[in-house]
């Protein structure tokens, strides 16, 4: 009996101890916590209490551990595991198994089974709130937070921050976009006028490709003209109501900004690099900053957003910011949850940041990162910071709008530029977000397919019907080689299902042939059926 009490009272001892400070080498490193975990991971994941930090406990040992990362990342993140196993002065050992899930897929994946996800999990910032939801993320103790606090930039923290408490690692504060261009088309004193670069593309016969059918970069021309649209959600996530006002006076002078371009041929609704097949004007991020620099050589310029004119009034064209974030899934072995916060501390740390700007071209979140003299000399980031000005964080987000709001652009375009077809465009939007709040249970439970199949371009669900956890489409489709599809719920893209292993993460048809899709939405797994 009193070794039983003696182990308890040790383990009640050794849950108490606070962090004295990081793992590993790196500088700027304040006192932290291994994380407070309070939140019990959903579907057997077990339950949390506050681990022990390495103030007093032994946290040395052999950890094994799942990292998902998008493939870009995976042989770098191996290697930085390695270098935290020999420079952490904790004795702790750590096991990798990394393996590529990208930052789109990882909350699907991690919300679809807890359990099985991976201990460490790159994400994008906009997921958080489902995450927590689900369980799937540790919330930090007070050093942890303290460390996150100190470390990064405001914009960052405020990423993985839900009421007062901090739910991850910032990784990246460049997930933005400005305007890559050619100089010797578009001359430095026209980079601030959106009508002097369009009369420019217009003059050379050159495309000027931004990708205004994507809600991401439509929704930043009406932030730009002082619009909002933000999703209200209860205590338990669900979204209630959204307060929006595209559909006003302030959103007709967005549309017409965005008419000046779709209504021109040189416009490309596009992202990629398109320099080499006739762009001299590209809004995109810094992932694509490699291929650009090789495409334009010595006519490479980049520079912010510029700003459109409506009724002799200047309007800075806008944008979404987004970050990558580090998450850590919460342990029901405390001494493991403990040592899971040590390494996600390096990952996210100076060094690590720097490498993956060096190696990746990430935009680091760390302060001491972003000032190191080859981060403030990168001209992508210095034109994402100034962007940032005019930009707005990407938030909790229901994932019905993406294709609501697309379409805004689509009907713009189809229009002929009178301010009542642009107020009918607007209108139509805000009927379809009104129309997400009536939807009923049925359909809000119910998955689709959506994607190229039946000559449809991602504009339309296709029913399925289940059997438990089985769902298969109504139709059955004809479709080659290569097409590409996923299965969503409640014609939303907050649960979707696909294919992680590939590029894309939707599920690829592999052969031709005509098909029923199968959904299994217990594991997330889709298959084809063979139509008879």
């Amino acid at each position: 009996m009193k070794k039983i009490l003696a182990l308890v009272m040790a383990l009640a001892m050794m849950l108490m101890l606070v962090a004295c400070g990081p793992a590993g080498n790196q500088e700027s490193q304040p006192p932290q916590s291994g994380g407070e975990q309070t939140n019990p991971p959903s579907q057997g994941g077990g339950e949390q209490t506050n681990p022990p930090s390495q103030g007093g406990a032994d946290l040395s040992g052999t950890y094994d551990v799942t990292i998902w990362c998008p493939e870009a990342a995976v042989e770098l993140t191996k290697t930085q595991v390695a270098n935290f196993n020999s420079s952490n002065t904790l004795g702790i050992t750590i096991n990798a198994t990394v393996e590529p899930v990208s930052e789109a897929d990882a909350a699907t994946n991690m919300i679809t089974d807890v359990s099985a996800g991976g201990d460490l999990y790159f994400f994008a910032q906009d997921q958080l709130s489902r995450l927590i939801q689900a369980g799937a993320l540790m919330k930090l103790g007070q050093g942890a937070a303290d460390y996150v606090r100190t470390n990064n930039e405001a914009g960052s923290i405020q990423a993985v921050q839900s009421g007062s408490d901090l739910y991850g690692y910032p990784l990246t504060a460049d997930n933005g976009y400005f305007m890559y261009y050619d100089k010797s088309v578009i001359p430095e004193e026209h980079v601030d006028s959106f009508e002097d670069i369009i009369a420019d593309c217009e003059a050379a016969n050159k495309q000027f490709s931004y990708e205004l059918e994507n809600a991401w970069y439509s929704a930043g021309v009406f932030f730009g003209v002082g619009c909002h649209s933000d999703w209200k959600t209860d205590d338990d996530g669900n979204f209630i109501s959204i307060d929006d006002d595209f559909n006003s006076d302030k959103g007709l002078i967005a549309a017409k900004g965005i008419y000046k371009l779709v209504s021109s041929p040189i416009f490309v609704n596009s992202a990629n690099a398109d320099f080499a097949s006739g762009s001299a004007v590209v809004v995109t991020g810094t992932w694509n900053y490699s291929t650009i620099k090789d495409q334009l050589g010595d006519n490479f310029g980049v520079a912010d957003l510029p700003s459109f004119t409506v009724d002799g009034q200047s309007y800075h064209l806008g944008s979404y910011r987004g970050y990558k974030l580090l998450g850590v899934k919460p342990q029901s072995d405390a001494v493991k949850g403990a040592v899971l916060n040590q390494l996600a501390q390096y990952l996210t740390g100076k060094d690590c940041q720097l490498e993956r700007f060096t190696n990746l071209g990430w935009g680091p979140s760390n302060k001491d990162a972003i000032a190191d003299p080859d981060v403030q000399a990168d001209p992508t980031l210095n034109a994402l910071w100034a962007q940032n000005e005019y930009s707005v964080a990407q938030p909790n987000i229901h994932g019905s709008w993406w294709d609501i709001a697309k379409v805004i652009t689509t009907d713009i375009k189809a229009s002929d530029g009178s301010d009542e077809a642009l107020k009918a465009a607007l209108e139509k939007y805000h009927a379809s977000l009104e129309a997400v709040f009536e939807m009923s249970d049925e359909v809000r439970n119910a998955f689709t397919v959506i994607g190229a199949v039946n000559g449809s371009s991602w504009d339309v669900d296709f029913e399925m019907t289940n059997d438990g956890d089985i769902w298969t489409s109504k139709d059955a489709f004809e479709m080659e080689a290569g097409t590409e599809l996923k299965c969503r719920q409640g014609k939303s893209w907050d649960v979707s299902y696909g294919d992680p292993s590939t590029e894309s993460g939707n599920y690829v048809v592999a052969e031709a042939g005509t098909y029923y899709v199968q959904l299994n939405a217990a594991t997330g797994e889709i298959t084809l059926v063979p139509a008879e």
